[in-house]
């Protein structure tokens, strides 16, 4: 085992050879893995009160796709951070997914390495702080009339919860910390994907993705508080927070 702390991964994957593979390796990996070879079944899971850290989910399945798994569960309030991990690449695909709530897009051809690392990174801010901890003053920010909460990822406007995934926190954290200043695209993204990942076609493929990220944060900013406009666009260069 190498220090997964025993999260516990979903895996869905109608590929009955590939989903064994993958999971004998996460299991090397030292994550506890519960496999499943369709939509419905992964759903049945979670409806009887299964759970996981991460779910690691494919788009092309027969009967119902990944894309509409991942929207049940957001209909049915669970927030389980989802990665696709698909042969798909297509910038339209990656939109989609990150529309519908997942918080990462890999395509198979870039290996498992790749998956490896986006898992730990998701593991570790899906899972809770200890019972009994008490956040301590550095992990609570307010800045006006938002609130930070790094010990458990949230974010709160006036006293309100927003539905953020671990990756929309790290976004408006990002502005948020830097208020005023302005923050490229090239750095968002960064943040969401490690640095200098390649998205999309051309120098600045990257640009489409960060806007749907950040149109996302919006409108969840928007549904607690329609007048919300303190992320603002600059034009060409990337975001600022207000």
């Amino acid at each position: 085992m190498k220090g997964a702390s025993s999260a516990q991964i979903v895996l869905v994957d109608d590929d009955e050879l590939f989903r064994e593979m993958l999971r004998f390796k996460l299991i090397d990996e030292g994550y506890e893995v519960a496999s499943f070879s369709s939509g419905n079944a992964v759903l049945e899971h979670f409806a009887a009160g299964g759970n996981a850290d991460v779910v690691v989910l494919d788009w092309r399945m027969p009967g119902m796709n990944g894309l509409e798994v991942l929207r049940r569960l957001r209909r049915a309030g669970n927030t389980t951070p989802v990665i696709f991990f698909t042969v798909l690449s297509q910038d339209i695909y990656e939109e989609a997914a990150l529309e519908s709530g997942a918080v990462d897009f890999i395509d198979k051809s870039r290996g498992l390495s790749i998956l490896m690392k986006r898992l730990r990174l998701s593991a570790a801010g899906a899972r809770p702080a200890p019972q009994g901890d008490r956040p301590r003053a550095r992990d609570v920010l307010h800045l006006g009339r938002l609130e930070l909460r790094f010990d458990t990822n949230r974010a709160i406007w006036e006293g309100t919860p927003i539905d953020l995934t671990l990756t929309e926190f790290k976004i408006i954290a990002l502005l948020a910390l830097r208020t005023g200043e302005d923050v490229s695209y090239r750095e968002i993204y960064d943040l969401v994907r490690g640095k200098d990942f390649a998205s999309g076609y051309g120098d600045e493929g990257y640009r489409p993705n960060v806007r749907t990220f950040i149109k996302r944060i919006r409108q969840k900013f928007h549904d607690v508080d329609p007048g919300f406009a303190h992320i603002q666009n600059y034009p060409g260069f990337g975001y600022r927070y207000r």
